[in-house]
Order: C-alpha cells, then structure tokens, then sequence
C-alpha cells in the first residue's frame, strides 16, 4: 500500500490546522496568547473538573450562546472527556458554522488532567497529577 509523499503532506498539515494539544494549548495561556478555551461537556462533568482557564459552554448550547459571549474574532479551542469522546468535534462544528477560527484540543479533558495540568472543580483548584504513562515524570531520590 503506497501514498504519495503530497497527500501525506496535506492532510498532516490540514490536520494541524484544526487540532492541537494540551501541552500546546497550556504553553499558549501561559503566553498570553488571545484565544478562548472551551469545555463542550455537560453542567455535571463541569463541575466535576475542567481545564483552569476554560470557560463551560456545552455544545449543544454553543448556537445559542456563543455569539453573545465570544467575539467572532477570537479564535477558540474546544475540548471534551477524552479521545474516546467526539463531543470536542461536536462543539468545534457549532463553532465553525458560526465563522469562528476554531480548533479541537485532542486528548480532552483527561489528558489535560493526565498531564498534570492545572484542573479546578465547582468547589475550586483539585491536586496536580502527573501520569507517567502519558508523559515523562520526573523523580527524585
């Protein structure tokens, strides 16, 4: 089975125009850079954890709300539970067919929980664990 080396090319970078991942989105808020990251998951999952510096809009709620909370011209990044989980491509569809610059954060919510990476919940900032099947930890002796 043979693919051109051009069409690799292009859905490669096709594909990375539309997704990143949590490492890159969590460089990019420490950064400062200007884009809204968004949890498409329900109020319960919500509550129950999410990204620090998300804000919770669930995507069957995106076509009703976005508009009046998110300006057009700031790019958004959505996510979901995890890869097993479609609702991160649900919710950038919302966003899409709104005309808003949007990419799927892959890996979700666990990864970025998996990561270490800061994680609150309805009653306020849950501990940091890093996961060594996810990521290289580091320890000391």
């Amino acid at each position: 089975m043979s693919i051109s080396s051009a069409a690799t090319l292009s859905y490669f970078q096709t594909k990375l125009l539309v997704e990143t991942d949590v490492s890159d989105v969590y460089a990019a808020q420490r950064a400062g850079e200007d884009f809204v990251l968004v949890d498409v998951r329900n109020l319960e999952a919500w509550d129950q954890g999410h990204a620090s510096g998300a804000q919770h809009m669930p995507h069957r709620d995106i076509a009703t709300r976005a508009t009046a909370e998110i300006p057009l011209t700031r790019p958004v990044v959505v996510y979901c539970w995890s890869p097993g989980c479609n609702g991160g491509a649900r919710g950038a569809v919302e966003f899409a067919q709104l005309g808003y610059s949007v990419r799927e954060m892959i890996g979700g919510y666990e990864y970025w929980a998996r990561e270490g990476l800061p994680v609150e919940s309805a009653q306020g900032p849950l501990p940091r664990v890093f996961d060594p099947l996810v990521m290289p930890v580091r320890t000391t002796a």
